[in-house]
């Protein structure tokens, strides 16, 4: 006779979703300084030159509020460079009102039901993913901090308490300035940095050649190509700075050139380290199938905590590294990428945007920090972490 389950109701039943457009104001663009022929428009963006590609010129985000009967809260936070108002509608009139009384405890099966609301209409990316992601996240911490265990823990516990971070990014004017710049995060303790193609000053390879000297044989260096190159340009390009040890090769072409990134992966000898821009697991299949990375670069603002976990651990089954990504917040979707990221195996680094991390803390409790180049996984229930009350001055209508 099989033993009936008891009746239980939901651990913590929803009963409200809120979201907030925040829009913080920074003295230098992100990637740095406008170049000649780049300017802000009328809606305070700009387009990068190098890769063609549209920035905020302050720090965009959306948080996202859950909240328990109970009265607990769950924060998410979710990717809003661009036109956040767009994900913010989506969240209000879409997504939140089909989750009213659902047990956070449910996480994976509630972003399973929201990703079917959508499947008929495109399924795969853009503005809906990044909502489906800001609320997973936020879920998961409510679930979390109901049970009172951090959201590691509900993942499957920690392999690992801090986490190496690589230096995102060298955003000053000159190349001068951005060796110098390398040689202080050297001194800080970190042992691996990226450059951005896009705003190299003329030649990457010179650009590469000068930071292999200003840093020496033993820091990591890394290339971030933001798209730009055909197949055949990036082979011939990182080719050509392989003989400066180059550790990873980012984006060298088109995002859904997946036939030119398999051909990128198999001429060069250097690692090539893929997907910021993608959103479900559905569409790393194929490229994990045609080995067309040997680095996985999932974002957690973009897949939410449950696809980032699905994402990870099929890395895993094709003997792929993750190296998360880290994008603009102020620090709510970072906490749970650290939490997911510490459940996996195989991951050398996280990324770590200092210009917006670190700036970016004074907004949030707790004690996640990037020092001494490593992240500290933050501690207590749930993400650990949750925006103090200053960050509202800066939500807009």
């Amino acid at each position: 006779m099989t033993p009936s389950r008891p009746a239980h109701g939901p651990l913590d039943a929803i009963v409200s979703v809120e979201t907030f457009v925040i829009s913080i104001p920074r003295d230098v663009p992100y990637l740095g300084p406008l170049k000649d022929g780049e300017s802000i428009n009328a809606q305070g963006y700009l387009v990068r030159k190098g890769n063609k590609t549209i920035y905020p010129t302050t720090d965009q985000s959306i948080l996202v509020k859950v909240t328990g009967e109970s009265g607990l809260v769950g924060w998410g936070e979710s990717y809003g460079m661009v036109a956040p108002r767009v994900v913010k509608t989506i969240i209000d009139e879409v997504l939140a009102p089909v989750i009213l009384g659902r047990d956070p405890a449910e996480a994976v099966v509630i972003h399973e039901d929201l990703y079917d609301l959508m499947r008929v209409r495109g399924f795969f990316g853009g503005f809906y993913l990044d909502a489906l992601a800001g609320l997973d996240i936020a879920i998961w911490d409510l679930f979390a901090r109901g049970v009172n265990r951090p959201l590691v823990d509900l993942l499957g516990g920690a392999r690992r308490k801090v986490i190496p971070a690589y230096v995102s990014g060298l955003p000053e004017a000159t190349l001068a300035r951005r060796c110098d710049l390398a040689r202080t995060f050297v001194d800080k303790g970190f042992t691996a940095i990226k450059f951005a193609a896009a705003v190299a000053e003329d030649s990457i390879v010179a650009e590469m050649a000068a930071l292999r000297e200003a840093v020496g044989p033993d820091v990591d260096l890394m290339i971030d190509m933001h798209w730009k190159f055909t197949a055949a340009q990036a082979i011939r390009l990182i080719r050509k700075l392989e003989p400066y040890n180059l550790y990873f090769a980012e984006a060298p072409c088109e995002p859904e050139d997946m036939e030119g990134q398999v051909a990128v992966a198999r001429a060069i000898g250097t690692p090539l380290a893929l997907g910021e821009e993608w959103h479900t697991v559905l569409e790393y299949r194929p490229r994990f199938e045609a080995r067309a990375m040997a680095i996985i670069q999932p974002e957690i603002a973009h897949t939410g905590v449950t696809e980032f976990l699905h994402i990870g651990r099929m890395a895993t089954t094709f003997h792929v590294e993750t190296i998360p990504h880290a994008s603009v917040g102020i620090g709510i979707f970072q906490a749970a990428s650290l939490h997911a990221t510490a459940t996996l195996r195989r991951v050398p680094f996280h990324e770590y945007q200092h210009s917006i991390f670190d700036r970016n803390l004074q907004f949030i409790t707790g004690d996640m920090r990037c020092e001494q180049g490593r992240f500290t996984l933050p501690s207590g229930p749930g993400l650990g972490v949750e925006p103090m009350s200053e960050v509202f001055d800066f939500v807009v209508a």
